[in-house]
């Protein structure tokens, strides 16, 4: 009989046995869990069968709808707080152009900066969405993942809400009309719907907003520009928001680099390019006055507190009730133009750059009752109380002095500083720190030296060799947590943890430094400032933040500090305040160079900065030398009267409020007797000063009459070096030895770094 294996042909039994004797085994225990690739294969086509089905069903089921009403958007209407007629912001601002009229490059420009693969991709990118999805989940940002087609079905059928049945229509929506209309068509489309900013809707509105020209004339760089826009207008606007340059100067360089990228622009040409600054807006008549910087003013509020997104703030229909007052408003414009504006020459060339804002806040409530932005909206279109590049030299020196006795702070030598510590105040003093000499020594005002000076006294003559010590012993990182405690926003400028942080470096905006006095006026209380009463739409009420009230510093730091600034109105560089007629404490300051004078100060009830700028028609900061015929400004002079005068009508038949202040301990007891370091002088008796009726109350220490610093005429020539002093103890961990050459004497010796407060204020 043959070994050879026998087939078999059997019946189903027979190929079961089969199976379990010589086949594959049977799956057992976990096993059987595994899916086999049958089940992973069925799976995955009854995976891409469901998905067929609902992308035919949605594709059936939506629609092309009309185009939403954003062409014919409703103006928004701005109230005072009492409900008067503020402004109104009108239509939106578009004119539709076709395709062929915008320059190649323009078109290209918008394709490097939004979507390159526009003419070769599909209606939607998945991976893109995907990505975006995953990004936005993971806290990398909200992000769209649209392609142009997208944003244009956003843009003009549906509406800018981020859900996800929006985002459903507009897949179905965007792939309906890929099919249906050309890319030309749907680039036209976009580029007329688009926001551009400054209330321009379309690339035509946009070139004459920023350019003064129709798009056809437009050349590669500004298309550039225009393009850059599209990501974020207000962010990228470099004349009404002159700090966004720096952001706006890289996404115009992505730009066009992305158009060489992709063969839309030359290597050359592109490296010719120079950035295309735009010209000043032409604002709307209504805004014109004050009424276009509260409009602007108020409008940043609402979109950076996420009230209200930008675009759906320009297509209208809000009625916003604002906290300005009428009244005050109209006071602050009074008081700046009989104070100053006035007194300006048409042929004095430095005069016609002289520039002023102001701000004025309610310190119990933090509302904003009066803004000045400026001699009008329509001459003058960037908001001198809002913007943030000058700098505020030193009025910030008070935010020093509430730092020290918040962290009950020490001079190098051990001393408690309190108003009546003493420091050494001699001009191109050297700053000592905890290991020896700091290589910083800025300058007093007019180079002048004070020797032995307490702190109250080198507050009223804002010397700037005391505070810039003072900062070295407290520590420049805690001045600095101290201000933006007060309110001077983290982001400012400059604001950095160095000792001549209290020269006033940092270039906070005049609506900054109010909120922050005003926190002190508050005895160290802040809430964050708010421009904004009600809001409503279609008569809904709109939800406000809730700005929580909170005790930024001890009361007994801000109310030293407060008394400490008293002195500076009583017979410090601020006596011009007093004619306000009401108790007040206040600060003055001189930026570098006398860019800038300010006066910050308050009553117990109002709290108001004002600032007096220099700015040529190119935008260049410049000196205020010879400005209205004097030498020089400072903020003694035009800001304080300024202040004086709008304190005192805006608080018109309301009685005089006192200062209810809690000092801290040990500031009424003297460091150490001190010599006598100034001449006696009796100041004039002039007609802004109050009666003798009106001198403070008798529990409070009484004031040093005003000195003015005797005459000198600078020397040709420098002066033969003295030897550089050494430490010995005494004011400040480091007063120094020289001789005693009087008040007044002028060093040679100093090492001098530049500084923001060369002057005293």
């Amino acid at each position: 009989m043959s070994d050879e294996p026998r087939l078999h042909y059997g019946d189903g039994a027979g190929d079961a046995a089969a199976s379990e004797e010589g086949g594959r085994p049977r799956r057992t225990g976990w096993r059987r869990l595994v899916p086999t690739w049958r089940w992973v294969l069925g799976g995955a086509l009854l995976f891409v069968v469901l998905l067929a089905g609902a992308l035919v069903s949605g594709y059936l089921l939506v629609d092309i709808p009309a185009a939403n009403k954003s062409a014919v958007a409703q103006s928004n209407v701005y109230l005072y707080s009492d409900g008067t007629p503020l402004a109104r912001q009108g239509q939106v601002n578009r004119e539709n152009i076709r395709l062929s009229q915008v320059p190649k490059t323009t078109q290209r420009a918008v394709l490097a900066a939004e979507d390159r693969d526009f003419y070769s991709e599909s209606a939607v990118n998945p991976e893109a969405m995907v990505r975006a999805a995953w990004n936005t989940l993971t806290g990398k940002g909200r992000q769209s993942g649209s392609t142009i087609t997208q944003q244009y079905v956003k843009n003009y059928y549906l509406d800018q809400e981020q859900t996800v049945s929006r985002k459903v229509k507009e897949f179905f929506i965007a792939i309906k009309l890929d099919r249906e209309v050309t890319k030309d068509d749907i680039l036209e489309g976009y580029l007329n719907t688009s926001y551009f900013g400054r209330n321009a809707y379309g690339i035509q509105a946009a070139a004459q907003a920023y350019y003064g020209k129709d798009v056809g004339d437009l050349d590669t760089a500004e298309g550039a520009y225009l393009a850059t826009l599209l990501n974020a207008p207000s962010a990228y606007d470099v004349v009404a928001y002159p700090q966004n340059r720096r952001a706006a100067t890289a996404r115009w360089n992505y730009v066009l680099d992305g158009m060489v990228k992709q063969g839309w622009l030359g290597r050359a040409e592109r490296e010719r390019m120079t950035f295309p600054a735009p010209k000043e807006p032409s604002p709307q008549s209504d805004l014109s006055g004050q009424r276009g910087y509260l409009v602007e003013a108020v409008n940043e509020y609402i979109i950076d507190n996420g009230i209200v997104d930008e675009q759906h703030l320009a297509r209208g229909g809000y009625r916003i009730t604002t906290t300005i007052d009428r009244k005050k408003e109209d006071a602050f414009v009074a008081a700046a133009r009989e104070q100053l504006m006035d007194r300006l020459s048409t042929t004095r060339k430095v005069d016609r750059y002289v520039r002023a804002g102001g701000a004025s806040i309610d310190p119990k409530t933090g509302k904003v009752v009066a803004l000045y932005g400026g001699v009008d909206h329509t001459k003058q279109f960037v908001n001198n109380a809002t913007r943030r590049d000058y700098q505020v030299g030193s009025t910030f020196k008070p935010f020093v002095l509430t730092s020290a006795v918040q962290h009950e702070s020490k001079t190098q030598d051990g001393r408690r500083i309190t108003p009546n510590t003493l420091y050494n105040g001699d001009n191109g003093r050297m700053v000592m720190g905890p290991q020896g000499p700091t290589g910083y020594a800025p300058d007093n005002e007019d180079f002048y030296d004070y020797g032995q000076i307490n702190v109250t006294r080198a507050t009223d003559k804002s010397v700037n060799a005391v505070y810039a010590q003072m900062a070295e012993d407290v520590g420049p990182a805690k001045v600095k947590d101290t201000a933006i405690a007060l309110g001077v926003p983290e982001d400012t400028p400059e604001l950095g943890a160095y000792p001549s942080i209290a020269l006033g470096v940092a270039t906070a905006s005049v609506l900054d430094m109010t909120q922050a006095y005003a926190t002190l006026a508050n005895h160290g209380r802040h809430g964050t400032y708010t421009l904004v009463e009600k809001i409503t739409k279609s008569g809904e009420e709109l939800d406000l933040p809730k700005a929580a009230v909170k005790q930024a510093v001890p009361r007994d730091a801000a109310d030293t500090t407060t008394q400490v600034l008293r002195s500076v109105v009583r017979g410090g560089t601020g006596t011009a305040a007093r004619a306000a007629g009401r108790p007040a404490a206040g600060k003055t300051g001189t930026a570098e160079d006398d860019k800038a004078a300010w006066f910050a100060g308050y009553t117990p009830d109002l709290a108001t900065v004002v600032a007096v700028m220099g700015q040529d028609p190119t935008g260049r900061h410049v000196p205020l030398y010879g400005a209205t015929g004097k030498p020089r400004l400072n903020g003694g002079d035009y800001p304080a009267k300024i202040w004086a005068a709008y304190t005192a009508d805006a608080l018109r038949g309301r009685p005089k409020a006192q200062f209810d202040l809690d000092q801290e301990g040990g500031a009424d007891r003297p460091d150490r007797p001190s010599r006598t370091y100034e001449p006696t002088y009796a100041p004039p008796t002039t007609a802004s000063e109050p009666p003798a009726t009106t001198a403070p109350p008798t529990s409070e220490p009484p004031t040093e009459p005003t000195y003015v610093p005797p005459t000198f005429t600078p020397p040709t020539e420098p002066t033969a070096s003295q030897p550089p002093g050494f430490p010995i103890g005494g004011a400040g961990g480091g007063a120094t030895e020289r001789p005693d050459t009087g008040l007044g004497a002028r060093r040679s010796d100093r090492l001098v770094e530049e500084t923001a407060d060369t002057g005293g204020g």
